[in-house]
């Protein structure tokens, strides 16, 4: 399947094959997302995303991202520090995996509301100012079970007042 930012992907501009790259210096390294993650001081979700041209390299993080994966170029170290084109190919959801996640939020997701209601208010959690993470834990049964946090800033939404609006007060 083509990742956004690889060959078929006409509306991303990088150039033809920066994902397979990023995936061939990954799979050199020999490293985890989750490793290249402790090494740099980063979630492991957003080296995943890095890799897939889906969250963009900050300059400040970028010596450390290299020294984790030595098999970075000087290209894909750049084409890592532009921004992304943030998509998914609209089949993604036919995979086992993310159709199950897609589940569980629509499942849960009337609940979770509510609570959000309840203890912030009318609003919503970003998904800007946002980190994530996946984790691997032991249940009481001593089976393995998957932990996804969602960490996301609190929008309440506004009250829409004709004299806040900006674009209003800049025309008087």
């Amino acid at each position: 399947m083509e990742q956004a930012g690889d060959e078929g992907n006409s509306s991303f501009p990088a150039p033809k094959g920066v994902v397979a790259g990023l995936m061939t210096a990954k799979l050199a390294s020999g490293k985890t997302c989750t490793q290249i993650a402790a090494e740099t001081g980063l979630t492991n979700v957003y080296v995943a995303q890095l890799f897939r041209r889906q969250a963009q390299l900050k300059p400040d993080t970028a010596a450390a991202f290299r020294a984790a994966v030595p098999a970075l170029t000087d290209d894909l170290i750049s084409e890592m520090m532009k921004p992304p084109f943030r998509s998914y190919h609209p089949n993604l959801i036919q995979e086992p995996a993310i159709y199950r996640l897609n589940e569980a939020v629509m499942h849960f997701g009337e609940s979770i509301k509510e609570i959000i209601n309840e203890e912030f208010g009318d609003g919503i959690m970003s998904a800007i100012d946002f980190y994530c993470s996946v984790d691997k834990v032991k249940g009481v049964d001593e089976k393995d079970r998957v932990v996804i946090t969602f960490d996301g800033k609190y929008l309440p939404y506004s009250e829409q007042r004709s004299e806040h609006m900006a674009s209003r007060l800049a025309r008087k």
